[in-house]
């Protein structure tokens, strides 16, 4: 059994991030960098106003100054301001030539074209002007390899000049359910039977991700058909199995596996919820083989499937972000595997949601975040700091 720092290193190193491909802006929304967006342009390309006044000379102040012109948005004065002059000037316009500080209209007085102070004066040359290149300039790298592309991010590279960007292409994601007791969402369930509910709990958590879920349904306890659909699955770049991984009868992952001719990298890694755990490779798709119970198939999802996705998809920094925490409720000590305690937000405080027991949904349902105690953790009491991976 190994830990789940092992555990996630492994899986990671099982396959290298999958080929680029350059897509319009829109397509590439929510995918990482393949390559670093440069800018293609200087922002602002030239001095704007940041606020609605008058342009001047900051010599000249505190006037008076006579109106030459007017420079808007996409209409910039064409002359020169001299001095004692002055243009009126709108929010994001040009600076027009000769002139270096905007007096905003608030503290103006106007009569025909003559304007003077009737407020403060400005304070500074320059004051409310955005210099040119004050965001960025030309061959500016905007955004490096490897990082996502966020609404700001890929509103950062529309500015920059571009209408493609370089991204790694969207993945393809197996799920395969096991078990003779599992039924289709929706079905009637008799006292021997549970709806599937792991699949669809797998690819909700997928869908913010650039992946295409291909889900082969569900697939009883019998070695041959599970067999079957392993190899029907090479075709993903990951096949996700929940169930059956353990070591019961009929628990068949893993010979299931063994006869598609995988090679599994590890099987079992000391956790709770989540030990009956298993990756390897299937060809040159990564096999993960999750735990049945739905609490434990979304936690290992959360550590293991989620990273991976993310890896493959070409992240700098794959693995879930922790965060620093306070408990809001004691929590009692840790056995020999580390502990993922089901958490909830309460007056910014976690608190666990319980029972804990990897069977039951309606617990996991409240929960926010996953509070991680290591192996051999001593009890620790209401208020301590701790470390938490948020599962939204």
């Amino acid at each position: 059994m190994i830990g789940v720092e092992e555990a996630q290193l492994r899986i990671l190193a099982l396959h290298a991030p999958v080929s680029m491909e350059v897509v319009p802006l829109l397509e590439a929304a929510g995918r990482w960098t393949a390559a670093p967006v440069l800018a293609k342009r200087t922002q602002p390309a030239h001095d704007l106003s940041a606020m609605d006044g008058y342009a001047i000379r900051h010599a000249d102040a505190p006037g008076p100054w006579q109106v030459i012109g007017e420079s808007a948005a996409g209409t910039p004065f064409k002359g020169e301001v001299g001095p004692a002059q002055a243009t009126r000037i709108f929010t994001g316009a040009a600076l027009p030539m000769g002139a270096d500080t905007v007096v905003i209209q608030e503290n103006i007085t106007r009569s025909g074209d003559e304007i003077e102070l009737s407020g403060n004066g400005p304070k500074s040359h320059g004051e409310h002007v955005r210099r040119a290149g004050s965001d960025f300039t030309s061959a500016a790298t905007l955004i490096e390899i490897g990082q996502r592309l966020t609404p700001a991010r890929l509103a950062l590279a529309v500015m920059g000049g571009h209408g493609t960007i370089a991204v790694r292409r969207r993945l393809r994601v197996a799920i395969i359910s096991t078990g003779s007791e599992l039924v289709p969402p929706g079905t009637e369930t008799g006292p021997d039977h549970l709806p599937s509910s792991n699949a669809p709990m797998l690819a909700a958590l997928m869908q913010n991700l650039p992946v295409d879920v291909v889900d082969l349904g569900i697939v009883p306890d019998d070695l041959t058909a599970l067999t079957e659909a392993f190899v029907a699955a090479k075709t993903c770049d990951i096949v996700v199995s929940t169930g059956g991984a353990s070591v019961g009868d009929h628990d068949l992952v893993r010979p299931a596996l063994n006869a598609a001719g995988a090679n599994l990298d590890f099987w079992k890694v000391a956790m709770r919820p989540g030990k009956p755990l298993m990756a390897g490779r299937l060809g040159d798709t990564v096999v993960l083989g999750l735990p049945g119970n739905p609490v434990s198939a979304l936690v290992t999802a959360v550590l293991f499937l989620r990273p991976l996705i993310t890896h493959l998809s070409g992240a700098t920094d794959a693995l879930p972000p922790r965060l620093g925490v306070r408990m809001g409720e004691p929590l009692p000590a840790v056995g020999p595997r580390t502990d993922f305690v089901r958490a909830r937000w309460q007056d910014g405080l976690l608190v666990p949601t319980f029972p804990g027991d990897s069977g039951m949904l309606f617990p996991l349902a409240a929960a926010d975040a996953l509070v991680i105690r290591a192996a051999g953790s001593p009890a620790l009491e209401a208020g301590t700091l701790v470390e938490a991976i948020l599962l939204a």
